[in-house]
């Protein structure tokens, strides 16, 4: 790491994953010198839905990577289909603002592919490198982060700002003190699989009394399988034998596709998360900013995490690109679109709905969705984009660590504690 680090960097990214990578590749084509780190090992899984919703693809494509995204070989989707006990409801994906398909890769193979973009715009990604604590000025304010290397070396990186994307327990928010500004009531449990060949089109999202599934296929001729309980049955009983919770939930919820399923070959061992109730925090302060799941989460039930995390990281970044010292406008911005979200889902999570309101839910959440699409595709519009930030291919680098600043990152520096956050 110390051969190929520098000590001084515009910005730090704790995190690799959708958020933080997001966040580099951005920030790095915006002419910044920026190092992104993650602690795992590259490549590796992590817990997750899967699905890009309409929004998440629609950056994508800005940020030139659609054709990427179709390269992992993840089936394009086109419907999904709603069942509400018996009835089925199959809604058609419409083609708007670029976006004819939905996708849903495996994430090890998308944060890969963000990661291989962030280099090309110049980002320096570091694997296996954890943050361990802060640099700070006497007034408090955040100048760069204390990493260790894989091989225990601890190394002092200076930045003009340190940007947490590293998860709902991040590091960086604790030594910040981000508090919560908003909490939720409901969380709901998970038990997941992969199973090939079943034969299904479209995401398929099942609801029953106590109780939801669904499939979404992946890439490899594989759909994840999931099945959605309450946490008095998840501890109660499925926690202890995921195998039989899996098969119980989902014969009891998805009939049909609990027969699927029984003829089907399961391609990994099960998977569990055990909920985690929703929040937003306080997500910028002096020297800092958080992204992804870092600053907000919501119950996955509504498969909307990684859409949250490409918006969450192009909404920071256009925010610092236009005044670096009000960073509070980022915050705004995304509460404003993920609040409504936020109170829907936990609404889905509660299970204290009959099929009629959930069917009012459903409608709510879809035009949640519908409006921050519309919000995110106005940012296409002439003038909306920071003139500094070239969104579909890097800008030239600056010569070396001892070149001028550009203008985004002289605000930066000269940003007084007190900036307004």
């Amino acid at each position: 790491m110390h051969t190929s680090t520098r000590p001084y960097y515009d910005a730090i990214v704790v995190g690799a994953r959708c958020a933080g990578a997001a966040t580099a590749l951005l920030l790095a084509r915006a002419g910044l010198h920026v190092l992104n780190i993650d602690r795992s090992a590259p490549g590796t899984d992590t817990l997750s839905t899967h699905a890009i919703m309409r929004a998440g693809v629609m950056q994508l494509n800005r940020w030139g990577l659609g054709a990427a995204l179709e390269s992992l070989e993840a089936p394009p989707i086109t419907s999904s289909t709603f069942y509400y006990g018996a009835e089925a409801v199959e809604v058609s994906l419409k083609p708007k603002h670029g976006v004819a398909a939905l996708y849903a890769p495996r994430r090890r193979d998308l944060d890969a592919l963000l990661v291989r973009a962030a280099r090309t715009a110049g980002a320096h990604v570091r694997h296996r490198v954890s943050l361990v604590g802060l640099l700070r000025a006497p007034d408090g304010r955040v100048l760069g982060a204390r990493l260790r290397a894989d091989d225990g070396t601890v190394h002092e990186v200076r930045s003009a700002l340190v940007v947490g994307a590293d998860g709902t327990s991040s590091k960086v928010a604790r030594l910040v003190q981000a508090p919560l500004v908003r909490t939720t009531h409901h969380a709901g449990c998970t038990i997941y699989g992969y199973f090939e060949s079943l034969g299904l089109q479209g995401y398929h999202w099942h609801f029953a009394d106590g109780a939801t599934a669904g499939a979404i296929p992946t890439n490899g001729n594989a759909a994840c399988v999931f099945v959605g309980l309450t946490p008095a049955d998840f501890y109660g009983h499925a926690s202890r034998n995921l195998d039989q919770g899996f098969e119980q939930a989902l014969a009891r919820s998805a009939p049909d596709l609990w027969r699927r399923v029984r003829h089907a070959r399961r391609v990994e061992p099960y998977r569990a998360f055990g909920g985690h109730g929703g929040f937003i925090r306080k997500s910028t302060g002096p020297g800092w900013a958080l992204v992804g799941d870092a600053s907000y989460f919501k119950d996955p039930g509504t498969a909307h995490g990684i859409s949250d995390a490409l918006r969450d990281a192009e909404i920071l970044v256009r925010a610092l690109l236009r005044d670096p010292t009000e960073l509070r406008r980022y915050q705004s911005e995304r509460d404003a679109l993920c609040q409504p979200l936020l109170d829907v889902t936990d609404a889905i999570a509660s299970f204290a709905w009959d099929y009629t309101e959930l069917k009012a839910m459903h409608r709510k959440l879809s035009q949640e969705m519908n409006r921050e699409t519309e919000h995110m595709a106005a940012w296409d519009e002439a003038g909306a984009r920071p003139s500094t930030v070239s969104w579909h291919r890097p800008l030239a680098k600056r010569a070396g660590p001892d070149s001028p600043r550009n203008q985004n990152v002289a605000a930066l520096e000269a940003a007084p504690s007190s900036v307004r956050t």
